[in-house]
């Protein structure tokens, strides 16, 4: 399952015993994400999705980005059996670079990333406003539901033109159009560009402006309107999580991208621990897709009420349940 080539630097056909060590504890690892980090993740996602949306009069601003990271972790989720089971470091013939399957496996791949990334630091952002200008309604519900809209659409336009570089490293030279394009080189600088490093500043910023208004003693933090504090707590809890498993994700590209553009021929052992570490940074991402529903499971204090009402929901079926009016108004303050 995991390849640690780049650790043999005798050329001898015997692995170290330090690789076999490797190679038996990530494939344990990996085990472990597949059998059950996968099934909590998808579904503590689909939990997260679906209480919400049944109580969409309740739902704040936080809870609308939360459920767009859940989609894109449902989307991970199927998506990481694949990777888990053979990376492409192991060089299983469905990831090798330049086949059709791994081409299309990057698709949702890259759209969730970016979904998450963007949903993340948006979601920072508008903390922000909600704090700084309190009953504006600039960071309404509403309002966030279409900034969500567009979140998906500009990932999907943002991967078609990456997808584009690693059609045309693929297809054959004799395509004018592509001639020029024969570089994934380039698609992953624009990942790492638009997907890491504009969310990245952003959340930077938005955290920096938030400790400097949480330092400030006025008479606004009193304010009923404002978001309560744990919602604070979760903010800060979900920015940290979700940069500190994608950003070494985006680092190996990033590293790949600059080795390559180099032009110099690259040290086969060198850059058999740069795919090694394509593909454990990778691992680190997919697991974000079970860290993150149950990272807000355990910070938000209205999900449980949600998630109870959900579950007397489905135990009910097509029968008629009495309304809960407790239930009701516990969701809703």
């Amino acid at each position: 399952m995991w390849d640690c080539d780049w650790l043999n630097m005798t050329g001898q056909a015997e692995e170290p015993p330090a690789c076999q060590d490797l190679q038996l504890g990530l494939s344990v690892l990996s085990l472990l994400c597949l059998v059950a980090g996968v099934p909590v993740g998808l579904c503590y996602n689909a939990l997260l999705v679906l209480a919400n949306l049944l109580s969409k009069s309740s739902m704040t601003m936080p809870d609308v980005y939360f459920v767009n990271m859940a989609v894109a972790g449902l989307v991970l989720g199927a998506l990481a059996p694949v990777h888990l089971l053979s990376p492409p470091g192991s060089r299983w013939a469905l990831w090798s670079v330049g086949h059709e399957v791994h081409i299309a496996l990057l698709i949702p791949f890259n759209v969730s990333s970016l979904v998450t990334m963007y949903s993340t630091a948006l979601l920072s952002l508008d903390h922000y406003i909600e704090r700084a200008l309190p009953r504006t309604y600039m960071a309404s519900v509403y309002n966030t539901r279409h900034v969500c809209g567009f979140v998906w659409g500009g990932a999907l336009l943002t991967s078609f033109s990456s997808l584009l570089f690693y059609i045309c490293s693929h297809v054959s030279s004799r395509v004018l159009e592509c001639a020029k394009m024969q570089n994934t080189e380039a698609a992953d600088a624009i990942l790492v560009f638009i997907g890491y490093a504009v969310p990245a500043l952003a959340a930077l910023y938005a955290l920096v402006l938030l400790a400097r208004i949480r330092r400030e003693d006025t008479p606004l933090d009193q304010d009923a309107g404002r978001l309560e504090p744990s919602a604070h707590r979760l903010l800060v809890a979900t920015v940290c999580t979700q940069f500190g498993l994608w950003t070494p994700h985006y680092l190996t590209l990033l590293g790949h991208t600059v080795l390559v553009s180099q032009g110099k021929p690259v040290d086969t052992h060198y850059l058999g621990l740069v795919h090694f570490a394509k593909d454990v940074s990778k691992f680190l991402a997919f697991s974000s897709s079970f860290v993150m529903p149950l990272l807000y499971r355990y910070m938000n204090k209205t999900f449980p009420s949600k998630l109870r009402r959900l579950m007397k929901k489905m135990h009910c079926g097509h029968r008629h349940c009495a309304q809960d009016h407790a239930g009701v108004q516990q969701v809703l303050t």
